[in-house]
């Protein structure tokens, strides 16, 4: 399955709100990440917030990525309002 997100917000607490092509929002948390690589300029909550949609995934102002695949598959499902 070839996973394409939508929308991505970010939300406090290190957390992004996906939505998927096919409907499901999804919640993906970045705090595991934010120890290893690149990720560690995401503490910076204003980097963190400059999170986009780039292609076929997400991408911060510092080059950090995330590819569509690991967010959903690392992200647990969320009930819309």
């Amino acid at each position: 399955m070839y996973f394409v997100i939508k929308k991505v917000k970010a939300i406090p607490d290190y957390k992004l709100i996906l939505t998927f092509e096919n409907g499901e929002i999804r919640q993906f948390d970045m705090i595991p990440l934010l120890d290893t690589r690149i990720f560690k300029e995401l503490k910076d909550v204003a980097m963190f917030n400059t999170v986009r949609i780039s292609f076929d995934t997400i991408v911060w102002q510092n080059e950090a990525d995330l590819d569509p695949e690991i967010l959903y598959t690392n992200s647990i499902e969320i009930e819309t309002q």
